[in-house]
């Protein structure tokens, strides 16, 4: 097919990735970067203008809008695929001519921060509605979405695989993810415990006060493949869930094993079909529990080690890149 692909084109997002999944499974694919609409550059006049009026900027909407409509009109896809395009023209994206249009979120649809109004009023227009949350299917079809289909996250082996430490860094457990409500408190806790064996990536971390006073390495966000070399310093990689998209997994639960990493993450039924407990993964249902699985680990690294070993084997074994998931989004059409 020739699929013309909206969605955030930055280095190391996941819309790049599924992008590129469909191209390896044999798509012609064109992208159209969205990222200046979704997310702004900081200070920016489009960036102020959002910040302001809480709204996107037209002028930046207008253009992408524009740039869509003539690639389409010389690519003459036989597919709109649409990455989280919440916040797009709904009208304009739906009368784009193509034999199918397709919406895909990776993240919770009854999450306001996930929607927008309008396109809550447009999602029965939409050929096909691809969701990463299983509890997302029932509620799309009750508002009235169309054909609806469950597909997991993914891992891109571009970026996700093992690689080398770089420097001394060796941290006993660790954490790349977005600071959160629902996360500060736990990985504060293992800072002040754990000190400069304790490692944390991501946007939002630097602005904890309680963290900044810990001994532990508290970093930026970290994408693409500097993602897996920070994996890499790290024994016990932390797979943390948003409970305000309800997730049962999320990226890091490929992406953490892909990378080599240690799994140790939250006990739900999806990641216990994903990875054996005890001998492919590490899963906690509480804070003591967690405690008891880094201890181990501490005293047992060779057993960590092995662990993370055939974590990586089951999941590089099961068909989770990027590209499966876009065989099964073309399968799901049919």
């Amino acid at each position: 097919m020739r699929i013309l692909y909206l969605g955030d084109d930055w280095l190391g997002s996941n819309a790049r990735s599924l992008a590129d999944g469909f191209r390896q499974a044999g798509h012609d694919v064109v992208v159209v970067d969205t990222t200046a609409v979704t997310l702004p550059a900081r200070l920016s006049p489009s960036w102020l203008y959002a910040k302001a009026s809480h709204r996107r900027a037209p002028w930046t909407l207008a253009a992408v809008h524009d740039r869509i409509d003539a690639l389409a009109a010389d690519f003459a896809p036989d597919m709109l695929f649409a990455f989280k395009a919440v916040h797009l023209d709904q009208q304009r994206l739906l009368s784009v001519p193509a034999a199918l249009r397709v919406h895909y979120s990776p993240d919770d649809v009854a999450n306001p921060e996930n929607i927008s109004a309008e396109y809550l009023a447009h999602e029965p227009e939409w050929d096909l509605v691809v969701t990463t949350k299983r509890h997302n299917v029932e509620e799309l079809r009750a508002r009235g979405a169309g054909a609806v289909t469950f597909v997991p996250s993914a891992y891109d082996p571009a970026w996700h695989h093992p690689c080398a430490r770089r420097g001394g860094s060796q941290f006993l457990a660790g954490f790349i993810g977005a600071q959160r409500p629902d996360r500060r408190a736990l990985l504060v806790e293992l800072a002040r415990e754990h000190g400069d064996r304790f490692a944390v990536y991501g946007p939002g971390w630097r602005r904890v006060a309680s963290m900044r006073r810990s001994a532990a390495a508290v970093r930026g966000p970290v994408y693409g493949q500097q993602f897996s070399i920070a994996v890499a310093a790290v024994t016990a990689n932390l797979v943390l869930l948003n409970s305000a998209n309800r997730d049962t997994h999320t990226c890091r639960s490929f992406e953490i094993p892909a990378a080599g990493g240690l799994f140790v993450g939250e006990r739900t039924d999806e990641h216990a079909a994903l990875l054996t407990e005890g001998t492919e993964c590490f899963l906690f249902s509480s804070h003591a529990e967690l405690r008891e699985i880094l201890e181990r680990c501490d005293r047992r690294p060779d057993e960590a080690v092995k662990v993370a070993e055939a974590g990586y084997r089951r999941i590089l074994a099961g068909g989770h890149r990027y590209v499966d998931r876009a065989r099964e989004i073309v399968h799901a059409i049919g």
